[in-house]
């Protein structure tokens, strides 16, 4: 089961991104530009997403451990700060700019796309660097 599991959330999570459309850049661009030729058809991805979530996770609550590890890894950060709304601003630009984010890109890798490819090579960088620079986030 310790393989099991992220193997089978991993099929999911990439199954779930190709058959909603969520690896496609111009339908996540479109999505983005409100002011524009909007396609709110992801909304419902998103959303259903996060009920998914929520539901399962209210779940776990009831359980003293998960079914396949010794305990349960919550997160430890709970303030909003510069750091946060930074990454944050800084991820949102990357996403309106190519219309991926890291598991679409990650998805769409095996196609060959010399975009995602570079795309993807950037954001591991990015994610060196910033770790060499700024260094990884401490648990509070």
């Amino acid at each position: 089961m310790k393989y099991f599991t992220p193997f089978l959330s991993g099929l999911l999570f990439g199954l779930g991104l190709l058959v909603s459309g969520m690896n496609d850049p111009q339908k996540v661009r479109a999505f983005l530009d409100v002011f524009g030729s909007w396609q709110p058809e992801l909304i419902a991805v998103m959303g259903a997403a996060v009920v998914t979530f929520f539901i399962v996770f209210q779940l776990s609550k009831s359980r003293n451990k998960p079914l396949f590890a010794s305990s349960f890894h919550l997160p430890s950060l709970q303030e909003v700060d510069r750091r946060l709304i930074t990454g944050a601003v800084m991820f949102g630009t990357g996403w309106g700019l190519v219309g991926l984010c890291p598991g679409p890109a990650l998805v769409d890798v095996l196609s060959g796309n010399e975009s995602v490819l570079i795309f993807v090579g950037a954001l591991i960088a990015g994610n060196r660097l910033a770790h060499y620079f700024v260094g990884p986030v401490k648990s509070s």
